[in-house]
């Protein structure tokens, strides 16, 4: 679904996942510095949107999810995974309910799945569930944005910023009070700098939530029963997920960065070392340089200097051994 605002001065369109909207407007170190400073906005429009109606509706969830949503005060943000029965991740949900109507955005692409999961669990609940994207876009307002919400069917509001839910025809209108845009290259690199996981991206077929770190946002641990459960409370117990997410500085005499799935291996062992883990996700940061965040085996050393690719890099801890 192409965003009216790739029509804006200078918009250059992203590719694969966030085909659809702006990669940047020109200059992506000046749209993250406005980020970082609270200023300005980035067109989310091509995330899927998922609505939950019906009285039954948070009750429900609670039953599917791993976050604990039974009694979710209205306005209140929370994240939440579908989980598979042998608690591979499946989907992220970023949710906020509004008194009336749970509403949720999702990876691209992945809203029709998640709705195939969700209608064959309805069984005698009172609920509805519909898929909105082509009828609602997300906007963030980064923290700290002074801009207003108005015209935002909901909205959910988080320490990195606000997430807005608003009428996709009126979206090209409702931009004009929200400042200068900023692509989703510098959105996803304040993303990494914050270690925040992504679907698809830091996670694969069998990433477990452990690894990435979404024990402290999207999962309840003392909750009842769902899918993958067993999964979540044994590894949790153990201790030893088998892999975890790392934060890389990158060497930057490099010209080029590591791509999504290259092989990440010890510095000791050259590049034709046996891989310890691969590249999740890849950015130039305007303070950091080029950083990234890589999905390694549980027992590589804290301190090892590590190949991200062929880019040296070294390590910052996000998940502990």
């Amino acid at each position: 679904m192409r965003s009216p605002l790739l029509s804006l001065p200078g918009a250059v369109p992203a590719e694969g996942a966030d085909e659809g909207v702006a990669a940047h407007y020109g200059d992506l170190f000046r749209e993250q510095r406005r980020l970082a400073a609270g200023q300005g906005f980035v067109d989310l429009s091509h995330r899927g949107v998922v609505t939950v109606t019906g009285d039954d509706r948070l009750s429900w969830l609670h039953l599917l999810v791993t976050q604990h949503v039974s009694e979710l005060p209205p306005q209140q943000a929370t994240e939440a995974l579908v989980l598979s029965p042998h608690g591979h991740v499946e989907h992220a949900l970023y949710l906020v309910d509004d008194g009336t109507t749970t509403w949720a955005h999702v990876e691209p692409g992945t809203q029709q799945a998640l709705i195939g999961y969700l209608e064959s669990m309805k069984f005698f609940y009172r609920v509805e569930v519909a898929d909105a994207t082509a009828d609602y876009a997300v906007v963030h307002l980064p923290a700290g944005s002074i801009a207003e919400a108005a015209g935002a069917a909901a909205v959910r509001e988080t320490p990195y910023g606000r997430d807005l839910f608003v009428p996709r025809g009126e979206l090209a209108k409702l931009a004009e009070g929200w400042g200068e845009p900023a692509g989703v290259w510098a959105y996803e690199a304040l993303r990494i700098e914050a270690h925040r996981p992504r679907l698809g991206f830091e996670t694969d077929h069998r990433t477990i939530p452990h690894e990435v770190d979404w024990l402290k946002t999207a999962v309840h641990l003392q909750k009842g029963c769902y899918r993958g459960q067993e999964t979540v409370a044994r590894v949790h117990n153990l201790g030893r997920p088998p892999r975890r997410l790392v934060f890389l500085h990158l060497d930057g005499t490099e010209e080029t960065l590591p791509a999504h799935g290259a092989e990440v291996r010890l510095a000791t062992d050259g590049p034709d070392g046996r891989p310890v883990g691969f590249v999740t996700s890849a950015v130039r940061h305007f303070e950091l340089g080029p950083v990234a965040l890589a999905l390694v085996k549980r027992n590589t050393p804290l301190d090892a200097v590590l190949l991200a690719g062929t880019v040296p890099a070294s390590q910052e801890v996000v998940v502990p051994q």
